[in-house]
């Protein structure tokens, strides 16, 4: 063999590892990105299977917020039939408005705060709404890292050959839920 066919050879051999590595990067990132989003998903679900909870117990206090309690069951619902990520933020936030009408209607009522029951909800709720907001950030940043991937060159150029989509972020549109939810009763 020539040199230049070696050379030849030398270069195509390193593309191709490039390829290879660059794909498999983008597989990584891909199914990290699918990993932070069954978090996220986990941490919603605990959510959700406090929410009928909740409701039971200040229900006996409040029978009036009747509509909130319905508003709440439904979204609850809908939420657990969303696939699509954006979708998905926009249920969620409304869960947490609706969880924070539920909080705001127990203030007025003393004996319900002092209940043992309705204090193990809210720490329950507390906790499940922060291990949220960290799966949130953990799903974004894998987001982040498989977008920048997708977009930069030169594995746009593999990104692009097999198809691999940017994914969604999960966001909170409304400025004003960004801030953490307050669910303390005292």
């Amino acid at each position: 063999m020539s040199m230049y066919a070696l050379a030849i050879l030398g270069v195509v051999l390193i593309i191709a590892l490039w390829a290879l590595t660059t794909f498999n990067g983008l597989v990584r990132r891909k199914n990290i990105v699918a990993e932070a989003w069954s978090g996220i998903e986990t941490q919603l679900k605990r959510r959700a299977d406090l929410i009928p909870n909740l409701v039971e117990t200040v229900k006996g206090y409040a029978t009036h917020e009747r509509t909130t309690f319905d508003e709440l069951a439904r979204l609850r619902s809908q939420s657990q039939n969303t696939r699509d990520v954006a979708e998905r933020a926009q249920t969620e936030q409304a869960i947490t408005a609706a969880i924070g009408k539920i909080m705001a209607v127990a203030e007025a009522y003393p004996q319900l705060r002092a209940s043992e029951n309705f204090q193990s909800l809210q720490k329950d709720l507390a906790g499940v709404e922060d291990e949220i907001q960290l799966s949130r950030r953990y799903y974004n940043g894998a987001v982040r890292d498989l977008n920048v991937m997708i977009e930069q060159a030169p594995s746009n150029l593999i990104a692009n050959w097999f198809a691999f989509k940017e994914a969604a972020f999960f966001q909170i549109e409304n400025a004003a839920d960004r801030g953490v939810p307050k669910v303390s009763f005292s």
